[in-house]
């Protein structure tokens, strides 16, 4: 019965923190980065206001956000990391809901107020020592255009406040500018580098491409299934794995099942033909075992599924208590991109999890079950 709990317990378990992740790393990427990107072929993306009010006005488009991104260096307190840039617009940023509710407040209100104010990933802050009210030199590679070739550009800006959207490649890297202020800092004039489009269902993507192509002809247009097709995959490929991996445990323990009910037959054959001659069936016989080792597999399972289900709801605060007690992180956001320890509970799955343990083990009692009901009562006897 051990063996069972166990088994389901981390079968629920594993799934639903694979689950969890899954679905915050999808939340997180596709919160940031759209479910469309539309980028001009070469060059820069013009009248970009009145393509983006068009896209906003299609039937299943929650938003369309135009901004000028690019790389730089960030340079303050003697550190200097590559940072990603972005230039947005003040209203498309608090409609950014992963860092909008972020951010402190009075935040957005600086940020919109000085062209000269960015808001920096909170993880970047802290590595760079920077803190609201200090400045940030940001080096962009191309720059000034000069009778000797194009210079770097050079510029400080005051940090406006700081954002945290829970995933570490974006909060040690982002840097977001007012949009105005990107044009002329990456060279855009008044044009734009992406328009970013936010839909109301994500699996839904393909139904409107055509219609978004017919507004911006002529551009490249992504999907977030090309975002990270490789990383998505191997997620989906790492659950299924794991899922038929920890459904070995199971499986051994339904084999522990039958071992101990083959043990249990042998040690009571005198018991079992004393019945018999007595005027049990062998449907009767048959019955008394299943029904021993059904017990073991149905209690098992139910202790195993609320054992997980259990741990579930409580995994960070199981987390946070081991790294109390081993002093080592067991799961460092720089490696998995996340602050905490997801679990996404799935009700198809735990069934799932649930009617194949329950099966298994009520297989593993047919044998030892069919082997007792099989007893001859006078071999059994011969030699009493």
């Amino acid at each position: 019965m051990l063996g069972i709990t166990l088994g389901v317990a981390t079968l629920i378990i594993v799934m639903s923190v694979m689950n969890g992740f899954r679905a915050e790393i999808m939340s997180k990427i596709l919160g940031f980065r759209g479910h469309y990107m539309i980028q001009p072929i070469g060059g820069t993306l013009n009248g970009w206001e009145q393509t983006a009010a068009r896209l906003s006005k299609i039937p299943g488009v929650a938003r369309a956000t135009p901004f000028v991104e690019g790389q730089a260096l960030a340079t303050a307190q003697s550190q200097s990391p590559g940072v990603v840039v972005r230039g947005i617009r003040p209203k498309d940023l608090a409609n950014l809901s992963l860092v909008a509710k972020s951010l402190t407040p009075g935040t957005l209100q600086r940020f919109a107020a000085d062209g000269n104010s960015v808001l920096i990933g909170a993880i970047l802050a802290r590595n760079m020592g920077l803190e609201q009210g200090m400045n940030i030199t940001l080096v962009a590679p191309r720059g000034n255009v000069t009778p000797f070739g194009v210079t770097p550009r050079v510029k400080q800006y005051r940090v406006a406040g700081t954002f945290r959207v829970g995933m570490s490649i974006y909060d040690e890297s982002m840097i977001f500018m007012p949009l105005a202020e990107a044009q002329a800092y990456f060279n855009k004039g008044d044009g734009v580098s992406v328009i970013e489009v936010m839909v109301d269902d994500p699996d839904k993507v393909d139904a409107l491409r055509p219609v978004i192509e017919r507004i911006v002809p002529g551009t490249s247009i992504y999907d977030w299934r090309s975002t990270a097709p490789d990383f998505f995959s191997a997620l989906e490929v790492e659950r299924v794995v794991m899922f038929l991996i920890l459904t070995l445990i199971v499986i051994v323990a339904g084999f522990n099942i039958i071992s101990g009910m083959i043990m249990l037959v042998k040690d009571k054959t005198r018991d079992i033909a004393i019945l018999r001659t007595m005027g049990a069936s062998r449907g009767t016989i048959l019955r008394v075992f299943l029904m021993s080792g059904s017990v073991i597999g149905i209690a098992g399972t139910f202790v195993g599924w609320i054992l997980g289900v259990v741990f579930c709801w409580n995994i960070e605060n199981i987390r946070q208590f081991l790294i109390w007690i081993t002093g080592v992180n067991l799961f460092p956001e720089t490696l998995y991109f996340l602050s905490r320890l997801p679990a996404k509970m799935d009700v198809g799955e735990i069934t799932l999890v649930v009617m194949i343990s329950l099966a298994l083990t009520i297989l593993a009692t047919v044998y030892p079950a069919w082997r007792a009901a099989r007893l001859d009562p006078v071999e059994a006897l011969r030699y009493e």
